[in-house]
């Protein structure tokens, strides 16, 4: 039991359900199924990624748990798709719309990943000709005077007057 709970709720434990108390996930014992297993690792690693469950207040709690139960229909959707059934794709994209607003409700954000520049993108795909070696060890590789037509439109660029 955590200090916090202690000061919102002081009853003894006793008198306190199992789920409040952090002893059970469930009012009623749901069993070890693959699919219960699944659920609490889905719910753990919700809770994870926004600070662990000490952190979270009830409100996000209960949301983290929708979200859980939520993701946890899509995969059941997905594993009848992936072995050839046909699935509702009206409520699995329901689903998935709900649970991509749902964590948005919990605080959940996409982050951005870094993305090359063109001109750096290029620049990677010169780089390994020029360090190989020469036309000579290799017939496909351009010999290094040579101008590819990545290095005309860089130079072209450094050339180019304000």
């Amino acid at each position: 039991m955590s200090a916090s709970r202690t000061a919102i709720d002081p009853r003894p434990p006793r008198v306190r359900s199992a789920v409040t108390n952090g002893r059970r996930l469930h009012v009623r014992p749901v069993g070890d199924s693959a699919w219960s297993r699944r659920f609490r690792d889905l719910l753990a690693e919700i809770t994870s990624d926004l600070g662990g469950p000490e952190s979270l207040s009830e409100g996000q709690k209960q949301l983290a748990r929708r979200c859980a139960t939520i993701a946890l229909e899509c995969e059941k959707i997905e594993v009848r798709a992936v072995s050839g059934q046909q699935i509702d794709l009206e409520t699995y994209g329901q689903l998935t719309d709900r649970l991509g607003r749902a964590f948005g409700r919990l605080g959940l954000k996409r982050v951005a990943r870094d993305v090359e520049t063109l001109a750096e993108y290029l620049a990677s795909r010169e780089a390994p000709e020029t360090r190989t070696g020469t036309s000579a060890d290799d017939p496909t590789i351009e010999a290094p005077d040579a101008e590819t037509p990545a290095a005309a439109l860089a130079k072209g660029e450094e050339g180019a007057s304000p």
